[in-house]
């Protein structure tokens, strides 16, 4: 029996392997048109607040899928200023235009969306939580094939709150 076992694994070893050829099945690749909910990607992105304070700002986003076309793009995001003031935390939902397609190296975007936004002192703040709307605008730059750079302006509760991001992101919408 261990002798066998031993033919059958020395065969094995010399018979060259191939790799197989991944074919996505059909429907699988995204449609340019219709909408498409699902979790597409991820960000995670570091700046300024440049509200008053001068605070550090932290950013991660979770891109949620297509409306209608492929440029058109749902994103969640939560966000955190500290030091230099007060804490703020918001997490938001905005709708974003890409300019160009997602096989583009550079593209530029803008976007709305709304925020609720809360902080340290929010217990004793009537108005807390607060509804923000946000204005968004930026691009992303090919980093690799799945990642791009992204620099972002975030302008939040009628521009009261201003942020700038540097950070990295999946392609969204390839």
């Amino acid at each position: 029996m261990r002798i066998s076992l031993v033919v059958c694994l020395a065969c094995l070893a010399g018979v060259p392997g191939s790799a197989q050829v991944y074919e996505p099945p059909a429907g699988a690749i995204a449609p340019d048109r219709g909408t498409r909910l699902g979790l597409d990607g991820f960000g995670v992105r570091g700046g300024l607040d440049f509200t008053r304070h001068g605070r550090l700002a932290l950013g991660a986003t979770l891109d949620l899928g297509q409306l209608v076309t492929s440029r058109v793009r749902l994103r969640a995001s939560a966000e955190l200023s500290v030091f230099n003031g007060p804490n703020v935390y918001v997490g938001s939902l905005e709708t974003f235009y890409y300019f160009t397609g997602p096989a583009e190296g550079t593209r530029p975007y803008a976007g709305l969306g709304l925020g609720l936004a809360g902080g340290t002192a929010c217990s004793a703040d009537p108005q807390c939580p607060d509804l923000w709307p946000n204005v968004v605008l930026g691009f992303e730059l090919r980093f690799r094939p799945t990642f791009n750079w992204l620099l972002e302006y975030h302008g939040m509760d009628l521009l009261r709150e201003n942020r700038i991001y540097v950070g990295l992101t999946t392609r969204a919408g390839g």
